[in-house]
């Protein structure tokens, strides 16, 4: 599907439906008239066959408790398959309302109060308030950054799991906000480390289907054909790619069957509620038949990120954005040409813009901000030019 016919298809105005993103800008923002480019969801309706398989359940009238089907599974597993030559068992899925409620479930479950876990920097920033509000130690690496390009600090990872006997190892893959969709080689040297101190990884794996040109995601689970499955939990969902966030469901995947026996001691002690019916059914109909809307998706943000990245070259060529291999999220360096302690009084006030602040994904990314593709042509144009516009000379 190309961009036009996607975009004419799928486009919707979403002020006034009880978005969080566009209705709750007064309470987060505290300003209801700003740009929503925050928050990663989009402008998009699913693919009609989501909406065709939600409608037949409603039509149907009954919402009691349900399951996962073996043709849930099926969809699944076969799109792991196909996308992303990972071969998934049924015994190793559990299911959870969202890759954040999971990552509170895998620190609990895996980790005692006070130990280390560590993170990647800037992360995404639930990464961190799943360890500082369990009580863990949060323990940060910084990524390089070479004019926008970021990269893996091996030797800082090393040396801040050794000096912290650090227990559990958060990888966010592709990576939110930066963009990168790690290398065989840099996600061999990651687990390489983890491995050899005995560091758990749990992979959030959420925008694995949101990569661009050559750059392929390839799951933690299966990189050196699976050397390091034992130590690998992922967490994934259809959520980001099909914009069913609302839906609340996510999929866990832990081959170790020691370490699925201890989460699921840990789980049954905290959720006792089955799944979501309505969640399931549009996730199995996404995977089952959303592969040429998703062709549809990729085109557009791909546009969307070519239009800003050549409109800053051109009028503000000081400005750094980052490449995007993956997610829909555009990671932007403002720094030369606002001051760090400026730049949300020129985002929100002047350019009246609601995005993601880079200091809520790490301290080190105050005057960086996050910009969400995903969206309407005009809105791209809109936050880009307003930019642009009133970036001081």
């Amino acid at each position: 599907m190309n961009k036009e016919e996607f975009l004419e298809r799928y486009a919707v105005d979403r002020k006034g439906t009880y978005s969080l993103k566009w209705d709750k800008l007064e309470e987060r923002f505290g300003d209801a008239d700003l740009l929503a480019a925050w928050v990663a969801d989009m402008e998009f309706k699913a693919p009609e066959q989501v909406i065709e398989a939600l409608k037949e359940k409603v039509d149907f009238g009954v919402f009691g408790y349900t399951y996962a089907p073996e043709s849930y599974f099926e969809a699944f597993i076969n799109w792991e398959r196909e996308h992303h030559g990972y071969e998934v068992k049924e015994e190793w899925m559990r299911f959870s309302t969202g890759v954040v409620t999971a990552l509170y479930w895998f620190v609990n479950a895996f980790t005692k109060p006070q130990d280390a876990v560590m993170i990647l920097s800037p992360v995404y920033y639930p990464f961190a308030n799943a360890v500082k509000d369990t009580g863990r130690t949060l323990i940060s690496s910084e990524l390089i950054n070479t004019a926008g390009v970021y990269t893996i600090d091996f030797e800082d990872f090393e040396k801040q799991i050794l000096e912290n006997d650090v227990k559990l190892f958060i990888h966010c893959t592709p990576h939110n906000p930066v963009g990168r969709v790690w290398t065989a080689e840099e996600a061999e040297k990651l687990l390489s480390i983890c491995e050899k101190h005995d560091v758990l990884v749990v992979s959030d794996e959420i925008h694995h289907d949101m990569t661009f040109g050559d750059h392929t995601h390839i799951p933690s689970a299966i990189v050196t054909g699976g050397k390091y499955s034992e130590r690998v939990i992922t967490v994934t969902s259809a959520s980001k790619t099909f914009n069913l966030a609302g839906l609340l469901t996510s999929q866990i995947i832990i081959e170790n069957e020691a370490l699925l026996e201890q989460f699921d001691t840990f789980v049954n002690s905290v959720n006792q509620t089955e799944v979501n019916m309505l969640g399931m059914t549009a996730a199995e109909a996404a995977y089952n038949h959303g592969a040429d809307w998703l062709e549809g998706l990729r085109e557009v943000v791909k546009s969307n990120e070519r239009y800003a990245v050549e409109q800053f070259a051109e009028h503000a060529p000081k400005l750094i954005v980052t490449p995007l291999e993956g997610t829909y999220l555009l990671w932007i360096d403002l720094r030369a040409h606002i001051q760090p302690d400026s730049v949300k009084e020129f985002v929100q006030d002047t350019c009246k813009l609601a995005i993601d602040y880079g200091e809520w994904f790490g301290e080190n990314s105050k005057g960086f901000i996050r910009l969400n593709l995903g969206t309407k042509p005009h809105y791209i144009k809109q936050a880009v030019d307003s930019i642009i516009e009133h970036l001081p000379q």
